[in-house]
């Protein structure tokens, strides 16, 4: 596969990170932050080879730099290193799909129990501002920008209950996520997806715990089920046996 990687944009950072006041982006951060935005916005397909010297000369540094972020996009597992073909955006296996799904259940019914008692008026106001633009980008049939946003919201939750480490790991699993949904998905709806967000804040805005935890466990579910994640049938006469 040809590598093209115009699609990587040098974004002043990945849409599910947020930089403190007065912090500054190193050459390093910034190429990840880029490729992970690339991916989590559909824009890098799995098996996409990155070449050291490309990426180098479009973020215009050296080629350490560039193998030092590859190597911590490998170490998030969005990328994966082979001595003999070099980086490659990694392509998870159905068992890890599986994994990455089972862990978001795990983390997210407690995060959404959590921000139903916790979260102010304040952040259910941006949270409805989230929503806004999604709903926006989903009418304007804006796919980057409506994939970013919908896996976004997952983290945006994380880190309004101030917990950065688990708004880490959401960051690494939701962009797991996308690559997952880019080898496995099929009709999948956004707005569907959309739709279930506005339903989980309203849960959030009235308190309700216990509709919140349901209703992230359907929208999970719901996002899982559009993947097809059924191991190919490897029978020949399965295969090739007339219909």
């Amino acid at each position: 596969m040809k590598a093209n990687l115009k699609v990587i944009r040098t974004a002043p950072a990945a849409p599910v990170r947020r930089r403190g006041r007065g912090e500054t982006t190193s050459p390093t951060r910034r190429i990840v932050d880029s490729i992970t935005t690339a991916i989590v916005e559909r824009r890098l397909m799995p098996g996409t080879k990155l070449a050291e010297q490309q990426i180098a000369d479009l973020f215009s540094v050296s080629r350490t730099l560039v193998r030092q972020a590859l190597n911590q996009l490998s170490r998030d597992r969005l990328v994966t290193l082979e001595p003999a073909r070099g980086a490659r955006v990694a392509e998870p296996s159905v068992e890890e799909a599986r994994q990455v799904f089972e862990t978001r259940h795990l983390l997210e019914g407690a995060m959404v129990r959590r921000a139903a008692t916790e979260l102010s008026k304040a952040q259910i106001v941006e949270l409805r501002a989230h929503l806004r633009d999604e709903e926006a980008a989903v009418r304007r049939t804006d796919v980057p920008g409506r994939t970013r946003l919908l896996a976004d919201f997952h983290v945006v939750l994380a880190r309004m209950l101030g917990n950065e480490v688990l708004a880490g790991i959401l960051a690494e699993l939701v962009s797991r996520s996308s690559l997952i949904a880019l080898m496995y998905q099929s009709a999948h709806s956004a707005e569907h997806s959309f739709e279930e967000h506005v339903a989980i804040v309203d849960a959030l805005e009235k308190r309700d715990a216990r509709a919140a935890v349901k209703l992230m466990e359907e929208h999970l579910q719901h996002v899982e089920r559009n993947l097809r994640l059924d191991p190919r049938v490897h029978d020949l006469e399965a295969v090739l046996a007339p219909h």
